[in-house]
């Protein structure tokens, strides 16, 4: 189907473009993000950190700060009552650093005062003496051992290879390529804030904060405050933006450690610069890949060498590995494979989840190789994709078989059918805004080189390697009133939107109302791995179902009808004949149904030694087409033009879909060509949005879309998550295009204007 929607109802059912129930707060600036919370006699907190990147501890004195007029408490590692580490899946990062700091910016320290000021002084008073060592900044030196372990759990986080078929298999034609991916951050809009409020007494608290995951925060924390996870309980403060950073905890045990130890609501919130050095970001990676085909262009052999630096602490290192090497082929056939793939610990700043989990950087690399292979084998882009592209049944280097829908052909075609743009270089009206440098007017249409690209991907949806992965929802039906409770965090995807249209659809209301999003239901998971609208749209879906069959047999009990011939028509029950006719309000005016539902996908297993094994869950599939302008002597590029077909299995809200679609263009585009967050010796230079570029809406180019609606009998609504595919084909597009234009190599991201002007 086409991405052209019409808004037709606020309160619709599932098919239906309906707007966010958050949409006008947030335009209107009446949203109340976490960092727009407060409480009565609430202190505010702030953190103390490292200026080095590896540094031995030798003493911290806080008497200084203690003699600051309004500091009411400084805790360390010392004070930190339950276990000293947390992480998510190895827990090897301190709460704060004790022995050695492993990062700049790392906690060493926290305040809680009465002022954010007088927090800014009393962090300044607080002694701390450092014996600075050598860090360890190259991968290559975790991985060879030139380097010794800044970790007790030593420099590699984890080595895994895939052996696939024959693995001395050759092609007549063979090309390979090294590249280079930067460290992207998330650049989410929100910062890291959260309002800790203790139960009186200290046996407890209440923690309310902008999260990915509230459960798998709450057991952390719980684990480093010494209570049982009862007596921590979380609710979700508004998110601006998240895209994996809030996968990890950053503030969350500071901000409940000083509120216990004061008896008093503590609010911590990170300024941009803190920020940056507070969470995770996307994992900088240099990849090895070497094609082996036939001569008319049939994958035969895949090689490669993958490594991530996963900086100072583990974090989901190890998932976005595998990730990223169970990706090596991409959307492509291939019987033959050898991979070796690390993930390894730095003194760079810490790596984990970002929107395409590792798959962002296979595909950079694949889709060059498959440049490369078009031009060895005298085929076009298209063709040499085309010729190779998987389908449904098909097996993968990791012997895995692909049971759900793969539209991958359908993506190309669909994609490469979409119109070029009809505008000159400079747009109809030369019009500066449309070339490239903008306002500047820095470049002359007549220097002006415009370049084509394609690249294609595809992304395992859910949580992979046997992780038990499940999501709770409750329904309640009264009175013709749905209320819907649920864990999952709404971090701008749209699932507060979703879950109301599957209700209606299901159970015949209009009035559906979702109760507050905390821990007092069982765990939706994390909000990443575009699992929400598969898993958590799968347990509302599932709670929903089970109140239906109760309605049913209620109505049949006391209808005299026969439960089995009963169902929905628009808000009404009726019976097969139709003589038969009941309003859902009605129905439930004098009784209401209650149920709560954990929904679990298929199991998965681990890899074994050599790779192999049914890993991941589900796939989806997305294609991209980019046209670029380039000025080749000034170095500068616009994207004028991306068009996409995405594999979506079911459009439920094809609004919500196509701003999914929108948004992660923006961030592949991001990734092409100016987001890096650019470390020298360890130490960040660009933590501010000064330095650190991002797109703008001027940026963006046009985009076209085609939404692929092949529903997947697999997924429980034949819906695929659609948030992380188009992040993902859009920077290997892009830089394919540039490419296109100037005719030369460009093997690492983000390009550099010095990156073009030096190949020309």
């Amino acid at each position: 189907m086409s991405a052209v929607v019409d808004e037709r109802t606020s309160v619709g059912r599932l098919g239906d473009s309906i707007t966010r129930p958050d949409g006008t707060a947030k335009v209107q600036g009446s949203f109340a993000f976490s960092s727009d919370l407060s409480a009565e006699n609430s202190l505010w907190g702030a953190t103390l950190r490292s200026p080095h990147p590896y540094a031995r501890i030798v003493s911290i004195d806080v008497t200084p700060a203690y003699r600051i007029s309004g500091v009411e408490i400084i805790v360390t590692a010392a004070d930190v009552p339950g276990k000293a580490t947390y992480g998510l899946i190895t827990q090897d990062q301190p709460v704060f650093a004790s022995e050695f700091v492993r990062h700049v910016g790392e906690p060493v320290a926290a305040v809680a005062a009465d002022h954010p000021e007088t927090c800014r002084r009393a962090l300044g008073a607080i002694v701390v003496t450092y014996e600075v060592l050598e860090p360890l900044t190259d991968p290559e030196r975790a991985i060879d051992g030139s380097h010794p372990p800044i970790h007790p759990d030593g420099n590699v986080i984890r080595h895994q290879r895939i052996v696939a078929g024959d693995v001395d298999a050759t092609g007549e034609v063979v090309v390979e390529g090294e590249y280079e991916i930067g460290m992207q951050d998330q650049a989410f809009l929100g910062l890291e804030a959260a309002l800790a409020l203790p139960d009186p007494g200290g046996a407890g608290v209440e923690l309310h904060v902008a999260t990915q995951w509230l459960h798998e925060d709450r057991k952390q924390i719980a684990a480093c405050l010494g209570l049982a996870e009862d007596k921590v309980r979380l609710a979700l403060g508004g998110v601006g933006g998240a895209f994996g950073a809030r996968e990890d905890i950053s503030l969350q045990v500071h901000a409940c450690l000083l509120a216990l130890r004061t008896g008093r609501p503590v609010r911590i919130q990170y300024s941009r610069e803190e920020s940056f050095l507070g969470h995770v970001h996307r994992h900088p990676a240099r990849i090895w890949m070497r094609h082996h085909a036939t001569a008319d262009g049939h994958i035969v052999k895949i090689e490669a060498r993958m490594v991530f630096d996963g900086g100072a602490y583990a974090s989901t290192s190890s998932a976005v590995l595998i990730n990223g090497i169970t990706h090596t082929q991409g959307p492509y056939k291939c019987a033959n494979a050898v991979v070796d793939g690390y993930a390894v610990r730095t003194n760079n700043l810490p790596c984990g989840a970002m929107r395409g989990f590792g798959v962002v950087q296979a595909c950079f690399a694949h889709e060059g190789q498959m440049d490369k292979l078009a031009v060895a084998c005298g085929l076009d882009p298209i063709e040499i994709r085309l010729l190779n592209a998987i389908e449904t049944g098909d097996r993968l280097i990791t012997g895995q078989v692909i049971e759900n829908v793969a539209p991958v052909a359908r993506c190309i075609r669909d994609t490469a059918a979409l119109a070029l743009p009809d505008e000159p270089v400079g747009g109809h009206d030369g019009d500066p805004m449309r070339l490239p440098g903008g306002a500047g007017r820095t470049a002359d249409a007549r220097h002006i080189r415009r370049g084509i690209g394609f690249a294609v991907a595809m992304k395992n949806l859910m949580y992979s390697e046997g992780f038990d992965d499940y999501s709770t929802a409750r329904c309640r039906l009264a009175n013709g009133v749905v209320t819907l409770k649920f864990a999952t965090s709404e971090v701008g995807q749209g699932f507060v939107t979703i879950a109301g249209q599957i209700a209606r659809s299901v159970l015949g209301v209009d009035d559906v109302v979702l109760d507050p999003i905390d821990t007092g239901v069982g765990s939706a998971g994390s909000t990443s791995a575009s699992r929400q609208t598969w898993m958590s749209g799968g347990a509302v879906n599932a709670a929903c179902q089970k109140v239906l069959g109760l309605l049913f047999a209620h109505v049949a009990a006391t209808n005299g009808v026969e439960a089995w011939s009963l169902r929905i028509d628009g808000s009404d029950v009726v019976d097969a004949s139709g003589a038969f006719r009941l309003s859902v309000v009605e129905a439930t005016s004098a009784i209401s149904f209650d149920e709560t539902v954990e929904y679990r996908h298929k199991p998965t297993e681990d890899l074994d030694e050599n790779g192999q094994g049914d890993c991941h869950t589900a796939f989806a599939f997305v294609a991209h087409r980019a046209v670029v302008d380039v000025d080749p002597e000034l170095g500068l590029v616009k994207v004028i033009q991306v068009a996409t077909a995405q594999d979506v299995g079911r459009a439920l809200n094809p609004l919500s879909v196509l701003g999914q679609i929108e948004g992660g263009i923006a961030q592949g585009l991001g990734l092409a060509v100016m987001e890096e967050i650019i470390m020298t010796d360890g130490r960040i230079r660009n933590p501010s949005f000064t330095d650190y570029l991002l797109p703008t809406f001027l940026d963006m180019p046009n985009v076209v879309a085609t939404l692929i609606e092949e529903p997947d009998p697999i997924a429980p609504l034949g819906a695929k998550g659609v948030g992380e595919p188009p992040t993902i084909s859009s920077t290997p597009a892009i830089v394919a295009a540039i490419r296109d234009a100037i005719g030369k190599p460009l093997d690492r991201v983000p390009v550099r204007p010095s990156d073009i002007i030096g190949l020309v």
